[in-house]
């Protein structure tokens, strides 16, 4: 009779110890899931890291026809500037000569018919889209002038050798094109990556990940075999 009841409570136990199993299965695959790599170590949708709002929207082609019109706009305006060679001050001068001259006339000829002249619409540019694009675009300077001070301090390596090699990057890509250029390839890239990302990314994260791997494979060989023979003075410390 006490084996009998042992091999019951064991049983018990067991089929107590079950539910627990199940309920830690989940639990593991989903910390499998959290361990997934991400490009740029992202946590959040592609659409939130780009800021959201219409913005977003924009660059991920949500609304077709709009993406279309400012993609076709901005091309428009690299042909215009870059291939026609046509001047930007001439430009605002000829359409405002235009329009001018085109609402003169209209006035007079509704004048000469004895009718009431077309209403000339009161331009009113609101205040506060500029200053929310003025305080981004400082906090975005002050941001880079701190990095720069961070890096100029000596005190990370790799973050110094990283700004060199963009620089560097920069001023040859810069050598090939204009201003005018490099903006609008800017902006092409930023209207078609994002969203062959987004549709992409379970091949892409995996392809970076390795990426990544042999990129800091490569680094730590050459922090072994250069970084750490350059001689480092001893850091003052600052007085209070």
């Amino acid at each position: 009779m006490e084996k009998i009841s042992e091999k019951i409570h064991s049983h018990d136990s067991s089929s107590d110890s079950d539910p627990d199993s199940d309920h830690e299965k989940p639990s593991s695959g989903s910390t499998v899931q959290s361990k997934i790599f991400r490009l740029f170590g992202r946590e959040k949708p592609v659409h939130h890291m780009l800021g959201g709002g219409k913005p977003a929207d924009v660059f991920l082609w949500r609304n077709k026809k709009i993406s279309a019109s400012v993609l076709g706009g901005a091309t428009a305006i690299w042909v215009l500037f870059e291939l026609i060679e046509y001047h930007l001050l001439t430009l605002i001068c000829h359409v405002s000569i235009l329009c001018v001259a085109l609402m003169f006339l209209w006035s007079n000829v509704h004048t000469f018919i004895h009718k009431t002249p077309p209403p000339i619409p009161e331009v009113y540019l609101p205040e506060e889209p500029f200053v929310q694009v003025a305080s981004a675009l400082t906090i975005e300077i002050n941001r880079a002038f701190k990095l720069l001070k961070d890096v100029a301090s000596g005190r990370n390596l790799k973050e110094f050798l990283m700004v060199i090699a963009a620089c560097w990057v920069l001023s040859i890509v810069g050598s090939w094109c204009h201003f005018l250029t490099l903006f609008y390839i800017s902006f092409v890239l930023l209207h078609t990556v994002p969203v062959l990302y987004e549709k992409y990314e379970d091949k892409v994260d995996p392809f970076a990940e390795k990426a990544m791997i042999e990129i800091k494979k490569q680094y730590a060989v050459f922090d072994a075999k250069v970084l750490s023979r350059i001689p480092k003075g001893p850091l003052k410390t600052k007085k209070v």
